[in-house]
């Protein structure tokens, strides 16, 4: 942003009260702060990525959930949030700098309270929420495919050994790993699922995505919704006053360029001056925009007349200028053409 001339220091110079959100991989600083990386390279820095995975295996890379989304993109809007929230009582806007790395190793701040205090070994299967448990484990069935049971406090086991006809106990071990083990094969998930599904047992089959749309749970909550004949998952959470808009599909080419330009009038009204928005909002409507338009609309039309487009693209001075309005309309779906 800031070799478009669109930095922190510039946008909050022109407007104090605004909240800048960054993220990145890294971070803004420090020794990585330039180096390429993606989602397993940031959980890798963070202690997760070595906790992750079977004993005896190497470390097993948990999709792109973790510190893309999860330490990434919700942590940014989280702050961003509350900066927002401070900047109404303050007056003063910030940066946001929401760093990968530093999200997920938030997400791990139970797991480094508890290592410790000598609850938690950094050896994987050694422990309760790390497939050390025979409790808290996926198991095969009969037809090849898995379920999932996580009855940790005891009056929860209680239920999940009742139901399967097992003695109650407290042993942890290899012995019930081994018995459990031999009793999922018996018969098939969907069989499990009429004994054990909906009761206090903990208990939940393991579905792919071709089969979650489709569980009754999902279905009566809407929890994915069909946009285009896509299934998807539904936006969360859900606001009891003012519920999320249904998704739409995205745009041919070109389409929607006189709704995306006027959506984007007010962040544009933040970083260019009153003459170039009005100069944007007054562009003809019956035809896509064209980057000789925003060309027009920051060198004025006289000095336009001077210049056609071409020549002034030559111009580093130019160019500079014209570059964050052809990008901003971009962002929001404008056709722009030569």
């Amino acid at each position: 942003m800031e070799r478009l001339g669109l930095g922190p220091e510039v946008a909050l110079a022109r407007n104090p009260r605004l909240v800048y959100g960054r993220i990145t991989g890294w971070g803004q600083s420090g020794p990585l702060a330039q180096a390429a990386g993606h989602d397993l390279n940031y959980l890798a820095l963070t202690g997760a990525l070595a906790a992750i995975g079977r004993a005896g295996s190497k470390p097993t890379p948990p999709l792109n959930l973790v510190a893309d989304f999860g330490g990434g993109a919700l942590y940014l809007a989280f702050g961003m949030a509350c900066a927002m929230v401070e900047a109404q009582r303050s007056g003063k806007g910030q940066v946001v700098d929401a760093a990968m790395t530093e999200g997920a190793a938030s997400l791990m701040t139970s797991f480094y309270g508890l290592h410790a205090a000598g609850l938690h070994a950094l050896e994987r299967r050694t422990n309760l929420l790390d497939s050390g448990s025979a409790i808290y484990e996926t198991y095969e069935c009969a037809d090849g495919r898995f379920v999932s049971i996580a009855p940790i406090e005891l009056k929860f086991r209680k239920v999940l050994f009742e139901l399967l006809g097992l003695p109650h106990t407290n042993d942890d071990g290899a012995e019930l790993r081994d018995k459990l083990e031999r009793l999922f094969k018996t018969r098939t998930r969907d069989e499990w699922c009429s004994l054990l599904e909906g009761t206090d047992a903990c208990f939940a089959p393991v579905l792919t995505m071709a089969e979650a749309p489709h569980h009754p749970h999902n279905v009566a909550r809407g929890a994915f919704i069909d946009i285009d004949n896509v299934l998807q998952p539904a936006p969360a959470p859900r606001f009891s006053r003012t519920p999320s808009g249904r998704p739409t599909p995205p745009h041919a080419s070109g389409e929607g360029s006189r709704s995306a330009l006027a959506d984007g009038m007010s962040l544009a009204g933040s970083c260019f001056s009153p003459g170039i928005v009005k100069s944007l909002k007054v562009l003809d409507p019956h035809r896509p925009i064209r980057e000789a338009d925003i060309a027009r609309a920051f060198m004025g039309p006289s000095r336009w007349e001077a210049r056609r487009w071409r020549a002034s693209a030559r111009n580093a001075v130019s160019v500079r200028r014209i570059q964050p309005a052809r990008l901003l309309l971009r962002d929001y779906g404008a056709k722009l053409t030569p």
